[in-house]
């Protein structure tokens, strides 16, 4: 599993960005995906994951805000994050997710990419 990780910077407070995550050494199509953040001196969190046919799930804080997508011919993953705010401000890590569906919503922390960074200013 190789994940690379792109998008991120210095964002004002209510502005958006989007995240992408290039994957490459497996099947990408056929497996989910989750997005994690950690802010320093924090721990990690699941921001929202993905499966394979595009149902998605969300962190109560980010719904409505936070959009995930894939493109499985590009082998690509997306988070569009609009109306940031302040305390979204972390190092986003893209990672398989071995489930997210039925109440139970996982990732595989050991697969994560570098991770990009997102501040947000107020």
């Amino acid at each position: 599993v190789h994940l690379v990780e792109s998008g991120g910077g210095l964002v004002q407070s209510g502005g958006s960005q989007r995240l992408s995550c290039a994957a490459s050494g497996f099947t990408f199509s056929a497996s989910g995906m989750a997005w994690v953040r950690q802010a320093p001196g924090q721990e990690v969190r699941l921001v929202s994951c993905i499966t394979s046919d595009g149902s998605a799930w969300y962190l109560e804080s980010v719904k409505g805000r936070f959009t995930i997508s894939r493109d499985n011919a590009m082998n690509t993953l997306y988070l569009q994050m609009d109306s940031l705010k302040t305390e979204d401000t972390a190092t986003y890590y893209c990672t398989t997710s071995p489930r997210c569906y039925l109440g139970q919503y996982l990732y595989d922390w050991k697969s994560r990419g570098q991770g990009t960074q997102v501040t947000v200013s107020p």
